[in-house]
C-alpha cells in the first residue's frame, strides 16, 4: 500500500499545480466546466482577493507515488464566524481520485489546521464567500455544469459520508423552459408585476453601458441589495466595500446590459436586482481553463457573436421589506421578453437553499424543474 503524503502549497508553481489538477481530473468529463487559470490564481492571491482581509486560508496537495492525486483548500472566514457565532473551518476546491485514503488525508489536513485555529466544526464545500462556488453535487451528475458552480463525480459524496460527514444544508438548481408568448401560466407574472409596480410605486431601470453604471455608482447600490437580501442565508458574510469594487470591476463589464435589471422605488432607490448571462459553459470547456492564447476567443464569441441558448441566472436579490410583494415578478417580466427575442430556450437558476421558501415559490408559474442538488457537509471536530 502506497503512502499518501499531503503537502501545503507554498509557491506559485505549486498553486498552478493545485488549480490544474482539477482540469486533469475532469478533462474527459462532458459535464464539468473548468474555470480560468488566471481567475483562480487571483482568487488565491491576498493582494487581489479582498476576502483575505477577513479570511485565512491554507491549500493542500495530496501525493501518491510522487503523483498529485488530490487537492483541498482550508478556509476560516472570521467575519462569517463572528456573524453566526460559530467556530468553523471551511473546506473548498476539493478534488480527489476515487481512493478513500486520499480524501481522508486531505480532509484530515484541513481538520488539523482548523483545530490549531480554534475551530470546533468543519463545513463545506464552501468558498471564501457566497459568491464563490459552494456545495457538493449530490444529484444531477449527468447535467452540464455552469461557470459559477461546482461539478464533481458521484463518488465524492460517498467518500464524505463514509468519513463521518453529515448534511448541513442543501441547495437546489432549476432548469426553466423559456416560455413562448402563448404560455398562459406566465401571464400571471406580468399581471402580478403590473400590480406590484402600481401598489408600491416601483419602476424598472435598465442601463445602456458600464459608464452609466459607474457614473451613478449603481454597482455599489446593486451589491448593497445583495448584502441585505442575503444576510439571513446560511453562512453569509457581508461583502466589504473592497470586495464590491472588485466584483464591479471584474464582472459587470462582461454583462450584456439587457440581462441586468433593477427595480427602484419612487425615490430611485434600488429595492431589487436580477442579473443573468448567456451560458459560457461550452466556451469554457473549449478554452480548457486558459484565457491565453485562444481562450479569450471562445469567451468573446459566446458573449458577443454566437451565444448559447441557455441563460444563467447569476444573482437575484430583493430587499427583505419587499419580499413576497410581487417584486420578483417585475424582474422576470422584464427578462422573459428579452430571452424570447434572443431565441433562448432555457434558463438555469443559481443554487438556492431548499429551506428558502421565499425564493422557491417564485418559480411556481414557470415551467421549471429541479435538476441538480448540492450539499454542504459538516462534521464536529473533537
Amino acid at each position: 500500500m502506497s503512502e499518501i503524503v499531503v503537502k501545503e502549497v507554498s509557491s506559485r508553481k505549486e498553486l498552478k499545480k493545485f488549480i490544474r489538477f482539477n482540469y486533469e481530473l475532469y478533462k474527459n468529463c462532458p459535464y464539468a466546466v473548468p474555470d480560468f487559470l488566471e481567475d483562480t490564481l487571483d482568487t488565491f492571491d491576498p493582494e487581489k482577493n479582498a476576502a483575505f482581509d477577513f479570511c485565512d486560508a491554507k491549500l493542500f496537495l495530496a501525493y501518491k507515488n510522487g503523483k498529485i492525486v488530490g487537492r483541498v483548500a482550508g478556509i476560516i472566514n472570521n467575519k462569517a464566524n463572528k456573524t453566526w457565532d460559530t467556530h468553523n473551518v471551511r473546506f473548498g476546491w476539493i478534488d480527489f481520485i476515487d481512493d478513500k485514503e486520499v480524501s481522508n488525508a486531505l480532509l484530515k489536513a484541513v481538520e488539523d489546521w482548523g483545530r490549531q485555529q480554534g475551530a470546533n466544526k468543519i463545513v463545506g464545500p464552501l468558498g471564501f464567500t457566497d459568491l464563490d462556488p459552494e456545495g457538493m453535487l449530490i444529484d444531477g451528475f449527468d447535467q452540464l455544469s455552469t461557470m459559477s458552480t461546482i461539478y464533481n463525480y458521484p463518488y465524492y459524496p460517498k467518500h464524505l459520508e463514509q468519513l463521518g460527514f453529515e448534511k448541513e444544508v442543501d441547495w437546489v438548481e432549476r432548469q426553466i423552459i423559456v416560455p413562448d408568448k402563448q404560455y398562459e401560466r406566465t401571464a400571471k407574472y406580468f399581471r402580478v408585476a403590473e400590480m406590484s409596480a402600481k401598489r408600491y410605486n416601483l419602476h424598472i431601470r435598465k442601463f445602456k453601458n458600464m459608464r452609466e453604471i459607474r457614473e451613478g455608482n449603481y454597482g455599489k447600490k446593486i451589491f448593497d441589495v445583495v448584502n441585505k437580501a442575503y444576510a439571513p442565508l446560511y453562512g453569509f458574510s457581508e461583502l466589504s466595500e473592497k470586495q464590491i469594487d472588485q466584483y464591479v470591476n471584474s464582472y459587470l463589464p462582461l454583462l450584456d446590459m439587457r440581462f441586468l435589471t433593477v427595480v427602484e422605488d419612487e425615490q430611485d432607490n434600488i429595492v431589487a436586482m436580477g442579473v443573468g448571462m448567456p451560458s459560457l459553459s461550452t466556451a469554457l470547456q473549449k478554452a480548457k481553463g486558459k484565457l491565453f492564447p485562444f481562450g479569450w476567443f471562445y469567451l468573446a464569441k459566446a458573449l458577443f457573436v454566437k451565444h448559447s441558448n441557455i441563460i444563467d441566472l447569476l444573482l437575484i436579490g430583493v430587499l427583505p421589506e419587499y419580499q413576497n410583494k410581487g417584486v420578483n415578478a417585475m424582474l422576470f417580466a422584464d427578462l422573459i421578453p428579452v430571452a424570447q427575442k434572443m431565441g433562448l430556450k432555457f434558463a438555469e437558476t443559481h443554487p438556492q437553499l431548499e429551506t428558502n421558501e421565499k425564493s422557491q415559490v417564485q418559480w411556481d408559474y414557470l415551467d421549471a424543474h429541479i435538476h441538480k442538488k448540492r450539499r454542504c457537509y459538516q462534521k464536529n471536530l473533537k
